[in-house]
């Protein structure tokens, strides 16, 4: 099968559906690879490089999807390039579907079965697939470094000679992979951050990235079952803005990571709070394709408002990397898909029927809602409330009776025992039961925690064993008590070995 990368047509778009690594890979994986001649040269990728990767070079975009049995693209197929696709093509891309309904049409009719890895459902077996994450960690990144370098100042504080500078302070709104990424970067250089998410579960997330959490006072949560935020109520929603207005004349840096899949940006930056920021200020808007989540926003632009507000509404891409990771994506996907010798489309796979937007001549989407496991319900009439101090008495209670009537059975033991057997033989019996019940006794009272602890312990005692063994042994093997005493030396030794093994293992645990 042959995997074709063609050149995006695009002039915004920097990134390319492969790299030389990815091309390696592909041909690992038994694919044939053809590469459109200057696909890559905006992502510093040279056909040369194509090449020395196993790559075979195509001078023309028509050439490259005739030849093809897979295409990767970055961008929607534009309308001549689905003229150009041939009926049974398999083509993965970002396609935003639910925006799309035109394109849809034409890659059914064409016969294409298209993937839209946008729709890569968010599960755990699918995380090596998705490409919005992977763009997102990017993208946040990014949004730091672009709006230091238009805020014109020190992220972190510093004291010098010259005098003395505060740390700035960044307000990063949305906390996905996005806001997190940006949460790290900023704090890591040195600024003060503040987070807003509408899903209280991300809290702890934002915290252990050196961010301090915001929320509004109102009960209620943005989180829903597929991981993005829902729309909020109206009262929810009035709280957050003016939540936003106060922080505005606060923050010298917004970082705005907010979208909704299908649905244009909400806008959560409004004039007025610009109009409350600080002269030099920067906003910088990761949904500005999607229409943006400030007002002010112009897609593709970076421009200054009157009141010396610098509205970031593009990013650097930062294409080479990018494209590693996105080619890398793609190449998980066919992993799955069976690779080159036994690629499928199996529409029963919950990754791929969700993906595969057209596929047999039909339009796949909305898709089938992802099954979720029901909550075991516990019948209120079936639980038991109880008391912990009660329940603790009856088992001290339970305990001690039954230490006692072991106690008794064992001494009644000894004393029948001691009517027959002879004297030294009771003194030597009765330390042995009285060993292991009080071993038994230490053991089973020590927390699990402490067991492999306990393994240096048990050396010491089984190396008191094969001494006791090496006084017991004979030349005489017909003895049975020799016999016994040489099963104990080796049972004892094996002791030693593992249990000198497992406290070594411990112990480096504890070694940085």
């Amino acid at each position: 099968m042959k995997v074709g990368i063609p050149k995006e047509l695009s002039k915004q778009e920097l990134r390319v559906g492969g790299t030389p690594k990815t091309v390696q890979r592909l041909i690992k994986q038994g694919f044939e690879v053809l590469v459109q001649s200057g696909a890559g040269s905006k992502a510093n990728f040279s056909d040369e490089e194509y090449k020395n990767a196993g790559a075979t070079i195509i001078d023309t975009m028509k050439e490259l999807y005739k030849q093809s049995d897979i295409v990767f693209k970055v961008q929607p197929p534009t309308g001549e390039e689905v003229e150009m696709m041939h009926k049974g093509l398999v083509t993965l891309s970002y396609l935003w579907p639910a925006q799309n309904p035109e394109l849809l049409e034409k890659l059914k009719n064409k016969g294409v079965n298209a993937i839209a890895m946008d729709a890569i459902p968010r599960i755990s077996r699918a995380q090596k697939m998705d490409v919005l994450s992977s763009m997102a960690n990017i993208a946040g990144y990014r949004s730091v470094i672009e709006g230091a370098n238009y805020f014109g100042r020190f992220l972190n504080g510093q004291i010098t000679a010259a005098g003395k500078v505060p740390p700035a302070k960044v307000l990063v709104i949305g906390a996905g992979v996005a806001g997190l990424a940006a949460i790290g970067t900023a704090k890591s250089l040195g600024a003060i951050v503040y987070a807003f998410d509408t899903r209280k579960e991300v809290a702890e997330q934002i915290e252990s990235m050196g961010g301090k959490f915001l929320t509004v006072d109102i009960e209620e949560d943005g989180a829903t079952s597929s991981g993005y935020s829902k729309v909020m109520s109206k009262e929810f929603i009035e709280a957050e803005m003016a939540l936003f207005k106060k922080m505005a004349g606060e923050v010298d840096i917004i970082i705005t990571t907010a979208q909704i899949p299908g649905r244009e940006a909400p806008k959560l930056i409004l004039e007025d709070h610009v109009a409350e920021m600080k002269p030099g200020s920067v906003i910088v808007d990761l949904a500005a394709s999607t229409g943006g989540n400030c007002v002010l926003t112009k897609n593709n632009e970076v421009y200054t408002t009157e009141n010396g507000v610098t509205i970031v509404g593009k990013l650097d891409q930062l294409p080479t990397q990018a494209s590693e990771l996105y080619g890398n994506n793609l190449c998980h996907l066919l992993d799955d898909m069976g690779k080159a010798e036994n690629f499928n489309i199996d529409m029963e796979d919950d990754i791929v029927s969700r993906a595969m937007v057209t596929y047999d001549g039909k339009i796949n989407w909305p898709p089938k809602p992802l099954p979720v496991s029901p909550k075991k319900k516990v019948e209120e009439s079936k639980v038991e409330i109880e008391d912990p101090e009660v329940t603790k008495a009856e088992a001290a209670k339970k305990k001690a009776k039954s230490t006692a009537i072991s106690l008794v059975v064992i001494g009644l033991f000894l004393f029948l025992l001691g009517k027959v057997a002879p004297t030294d033989f009771m003194g030597h019996f009765s330390v042995f039961v009285l060993a292991v019940f009080v071993g038994w006794q230490v053991i089973w009272n020590v927390t699990h925690a402490l067991h492999t602890p306990l393994m240096s312990v048990t050396n010491a005692i089984s190396g008191i064993i094969i001494i006791g063994g090496l006084l017991q042994v004979q030349n005489d093997f017909s003895n049975p008590m020799t016999i016994i005493a040489f099963f104990a030396i080796l049972v004892a030794s094996i002791n030693i070995v593992g249990g000198f093994f497992v406290t070594h293992r411990m112990l480096k645990m504890f070694k940085k």
